[in-house]
């Protein structure tokens, strides 16, 4: 190898090993968000309302007058306290969050389940599901 060949290849080598890479990838699992609202607590607790209730369950609420609010919270607070020592611990109010999500996701696939379900027999065939999903287009 001459010379002017081994500078090529050093110099290819360096700048292989120089550049950055390209895509950014992102190895870190995200949790799916409690909310679609803009999460600011300076502005409003719309955010909050969601991850705590639900999104629908937070609908409801915003119908209420402060006083039916703070009884039903009052009552949702009961259901929250695992434990029953009448505090709410850190690691309760995750699980009842954790707990509101599913639900929701539980109630959307029972939606999504009715909806797909044509015939009403608890099954979804091949059949009833393409027609469900693309019926529009066939």
């Amino acid at each position: 190898m001459t010379v002017p060949q081994l500078l090529l290849c050093l110099s290819l080598s360096m700048l292989c090993i120089s550049s950055k890479p390209t895509e950014k990838k992102d190895r870190v699992h995200h949790d799916p968000q409690l909310s679609d609202k803009v999460h600011d607590d300076a502005q409003n607790f719309d955010y909050d309302h969601d991850a705590f209730l639900g999104a629908d369950e937070a609908k409801t609420f915003d119908q209420l007058t402060p006083e039916e609010s703070k009884e039903r919270l009052g009552k949702i607070v009961s259901k929250i306290d695992g434990d029953k020592d009448g505090f709410v611990t850190v690691e309760e109010l995750k699980n009842w969050i954790k707990f509101a999500q599913k639900r929701w996701i539980y109630e959307d696939v029972e939606r999504q389940w009715k909806g797909h379900d044509l015939n009403e027999d608890g099954l979804i065939s091949w059949e009833e599901y393409k027609n469900a999903t693309y019926g529009y287009i066939l």
